[in-house]
């Protein structure tokens, strides 16, 4: 009897605790009718910002710059460097980009305790005991690094650092990638940290290519990264030319032509993927070549401007609007009754006017997909363009206009798989740097996706739509590891060797492979079974879920996992990462976001809704199959 009480008192508690937790997420809506969240303050896009803004030199950007440093004086962290948000560990790229800031300012007496802790932490990084780079690890005394650091003393008392190490643990944490290691060190050659023989070409020259042979020509940045490519090879190429005069004579050449790529690939408000470090690479590398005046320098100056926080600081991008709204429309798909037939209404309408209608000018992608954001910097993505797929469904019934803006994206992302059988994030056939390759998170999100649709889509397609859903579940049977998990792209953890997240790789995983065994769609059983058996020999002692085996638990990883795991035999692991939950919501813990979004080039961020949306999920569905 005692045993049937308690069970009765936890489902109570899980039921008042999800109702707290709905109530919580459907008063985040905007008077528009959607969610738009909030991302962290980024100590990285303030820097850059900072360093931008500078450059550009505007008289009325005086009080802004200040405010950014004070910021970034304010947060630093406790061993003296950066990291992206002011809940994640110091690492090299953010301090070095803190440190440029002060010194770009030329703030560095102002801020000399501030700087001085900075150049210690990369001292110590860079140069390790042995001589080979290295991480501090936890608070360490700045007075005492700088003694023992084999940095050589500068101006003022404070440290130098060799330039050569700091480009090697720059070059390393990034390998080939040159996304943002160029960006980082051509920062620190403006900022007068370093020399401009320590920051590696960018072939802009490349950008007057049609598009269709960027992927064929293997460049060094990612696919998105095309405006960095143009802006800071141009000003690397101003500041140190190549001494090869062919080669001089073509990049003079393609100035022009390339400079009008940009301008035409640069959205109307200014901001490059609505991303405060783009937008701040590509504004300072065209200004510090004299180009102030030039249209590509002004509308990004006044997109920082306008996207500067009242503390001072600046985020790492403007919004996820369209991401949000999608992930709490599927959360909340469990309580079918919670969207009121008005909300519903007004949620679809908004999600059906932010599919692109034609080629983007930017990335060329086909007209049929979604961006993360509702603003014109937004670059339609495999993880967006599911997202809405699946949430267009979950609003209930589909009218014809739906029906069309579905088969689009439908087809959308079948244009987009690639040989494989994954699914990459924005462009098929890029697959030579990490965040162009296929993903088993993206994979399994559009499998959802596409399972779903099928009822919708005419013989033809349909037939099409269920190979490509073979393809993809030959390569995520590939890409499973031998212990049973999944990598994701777009999400990580920084406790964990390489900052990989497998309990979100593994949980989007299942989630899909469960219900496309629902829908009727056959694979090796020991696939799922293998993945289930890791999610929960992955949990904690306490119910909780971390990206590390052991390591601090969060809202957002156990929601994730009891979601995955609801409805399997599992019930034990269930019911306790559910209990996990509920004592969250009750002590009003479960609205602290953690650092576990993984933006692009390895940038932390954490997004305020992500633990309500998801938390709102993992009990939505346990309480769903207690009825």
């Amino acid at each position: 009897m005692e045993a049937n009480i308690e069970h009765r008192s936890d489902r109570v508690r899980l039921r008042t605790a999800l109702q707290m937790a709905t109530d919580a997420l459907l008063a985040e809506l905007t008077p528009s009718g959607h969610w738009a969240g909030e991302l962290s303050s980024s100590s990285l896009s303030t820097a850059t910002a900072v360093v931008a803004l500078v450059t550009v030199a505007g008289k009325e950007d005086a009080d802004l710059i200040r405010g950014g440093l004070r910021w970034l004086a304010a947060h630093q962290n406790s061993d003296g460097g950066w990291g992206d948000t002011v809940r994640s560990k110091s690492n090299i790229s953010t301090t070095a980009l803190c440190w440029a800031a002060f010194g770009a300012a030329s703030k560095d007496e102002g801020f000399g305790e501030v700087v001085a802790c900075a150049t210690a932490w990369l001292a110590a990084a860079v140069i390790g005991r042995d001589g080979t780079p290295c991480r501090p690890r936890g608070p360490v005394d700045c007075d005492a690094t700088r003694a023992e650091s084999p940095a050589v003393v500068g101006p003022h008392g404070v440290p130098s650092l060799p330039a050569t190490a700091l480009r090697g643990a720059i070059a390393q944490r990034y390998g080939k990638d040159r996304t943002f290691s160029v960006p980082i060190l051509m920062t620190l050659a403006l900022s007068g940290r370093i020399g401009w023989e320590h920051v590696l070409p960018l072939p802009f020259e490349l950008a007057v290519l049609p598009h269709q042979f960027f992927g064929a020509v293997r460049l060094p940045v990612v696919s998105y990264a095309l405006p960095a490519l143009v802006a800071i090879g141009q000003a690397i190429h101003h500041h140190r030319p190549t001494r090869n005069p062919f080669t001089r004579f073509l990049r003079e050449l393609a100035k022009g032509r390339t400079l009008r790529v940009l301008e035409s690939i640069q959205p109307t408000n200014g901001g490059f993927l609505e991303a405060t470090p783009l937008t701040s690479f590509v504004t300072m590398a065209l200004a510090s070549c004299g180009r102030t005046d030039h249209p590509v320098v002004r509308k990004g100056a006044e997109f920082l401007r306008a996207s500067v926080r009242p503390d001072g600081s600046w985020p790492i991008d403007t919004n996820l609007a369209t991401w949000v709204t999608t992930l709490a429309i599927k959360a909340l798909a469990h309580q079918p009754a919670v969207l009121l037939p008005e909300q519903r209404s007004t949620l679809r309408a908004w999600l059906l006017g932010q599919q692109y209608r034609v080629e983007h000018p930017y990335t060329y992608a086909a007209p049929g997909g979604w961006a993360w954001t509702d603003l014109p910097g937004g670059v339609p993505d495999a993880d967006d363009t599911p997202g809405a797929l699946l949430a267009l469904l979950a609003l209930g019934a589909v009218d014809t206009q739906t029906r069309s803006a579905g088969i689009a994206g439908v087809r959308w992302l079948l244009d987009l798989q690639n040989r494989d059988g994954g699914i990459p994030t924005f462009c098929r056939g890029w697959g030579a740097l990490p965040f162009d390759r296929s993903s088993p998170d993206l994979t399994a999100h559009t499998l959802r996706a596409w399972s779903a649709w099928l009822p919708q889509l005419g013989e033809r397609m349909k037939a099409r739509t269920l190979r490509a859903i073979d393809r993809g579940l030959r390569f995520l049977e590939r890409a499973q590891r031998p212990d049973g998990s999944w990598l994701p792209l777009w999400f990580g953890n920084e406790h964990v060797p390489g900052d990989e997240n497998p309990v979100y790789g593994t949980a989007k995983v299942v989630i899909a492979l469960r219900e496309l065994r629902e829908n009727g769609f056959r694979f090796s059983e020991a696939l799922l079974a293998n993945a289930v058996r890791w999610l929960t020999t992955w949990q904690r002692a306490d119910g909780g879920w971390s990206g590390a085996k052991d390591g601090p638990p969060t809202t957002e990883e156990t929601a994730l996992a009891v979601e995955a795991l609801a409805g399997t035999a599992e019930v034990g692991a269930v019911n306790r990462g559910a209990q996990w939950l509920v004592e969250r919501v009750e002590s009003g813990a479960w609205r602290e976001p953690a650092p576990i979004g993984f933006y692009f080039a390895k940038l932390w961020y954490w997004e305020r809704l992500y633990p309500m949306i998801w938390t709102v999920g993992a009990l939505g569905k346990v309480a769903a199959l207690d009825r």
